[in-house]
C-alpha cells in the first residue's frame, strides 16, 4: 500500500491528512466547511484514494486559509505516498458530465506544478463558501503535489454542478495517473530517468 501523510500548523490553521493511493475510496473528512467536505469526499470516492482529513482553521474570519491549507496538505500527502514515482502511469485525463455541465481535467504527475483554470462562476457563493476559493484549493493542491493540472469547464449553468464535476474529473484523472502500470512497474516514467527536472 502506498500511504502518505502530511501535516501543517500555522497561526491560521492546523491540518493533518493521510492518503492511501491503493485504497477503495474510503473517506473521513472534517474541515469545518460543509461544502469542502463534500468535494473532498467526491475526490476520494471517485479516485479510489482513501482520504482522512482533519482541519481546524480561523473560520470566524473566512474560509480562505482553511481551504488553501487543506489543498496544500492533501497535495503533500499524495506526493509523500508516491515515493519515487516509480511505475506510475503519470498522465491522466477525464471528461465528466453532470446534468447540463461538462468538465475536462488533464494532468501530469511530474513534480512540475502548474495550474490552468478555465472555470467561471455566476454566483459569488455556494452555501457559505466563496466560489473564488475553489481555484485556490486546486492551485494549492497542484503546487504541493507537484502536478501539472488543467481544469476546464466546457459548459454548464449550475454552479454546484460545475464545482462538483471539477472535483470528480480531478478524481478520475488522478486515479488513472497514479495507478501502477504493470508493463513499467520498475521504471520512472521519463526518458530522463527522473521527474521534476
Amino acid at each position: 500500500m502506498r500511504i502518505g501523510r502530511a501535516a501543517r500548523t500555522t497561526k491560521e490553521t492546523s491540518v493533518e491528512v493521510e492518503v492511501n493511493l491503493d485504497g477503495s475510496g474510503v473517506y473521513d473528512v472534517e474541515t469545518g466547511i460543509g461544502f469542502l467536505d463534500h468535494m473532498l469526499e467526491q475526490l476520494s470516492r471517485h479516485s479510489l484514494i482513501d482520504l482522512k482529513v482533519r482541519a481546524k482553521g480561523d473560520l470566524h474570519i473566512d474560509f480562505h486559509h482553511t481551504t488553501e491549507d487543506t489543498g496544500i496538505v492533501v497535495g503533500l500527502a499524495v506526493a509523500d505516498a508516491l515515493g519515487d514515482y516509480r511505475g506510475i502511469r503519470r498522465y491522466g485525463s477525464a471528461l465528466i458530465p453532470m446534468d447540463e455541465t461538462l468538465t475536462r481535467v488533464a494532468l501530469d504527475v511530474s513534480k512540475r506544478p502548474y495550474l490552468i483554470w478555465k472555470v467561471a462562476f455566476t454566483r459569488p457563493k455556494l452555501g457559505d463558501m466563496d466560489t473564488e476559493l475553489f481555484k485556490e484549493w486546486f492551485q494549492a493542491f497542484a503546487q504541493a503535489a507537484g502536478i501539472t493540472l488543467h481544469v476546464e469547464n466546457l459548459y454548464g449553468e449550475n454552479n454546484h454542478h460545475i464545482v462538483e464535476s471539477s472535483y470528480k474529473a480531478l478524481a478520475r484523472a488522478l486515479r488513472m495517473a497514479v495507478e501502477i502500470d504493470p508493463r513499467a512497474a520498475d521504471a520512472v516514467p521519463s526518458t530522463k530517468g527522473t521527474l521534476g527536472n
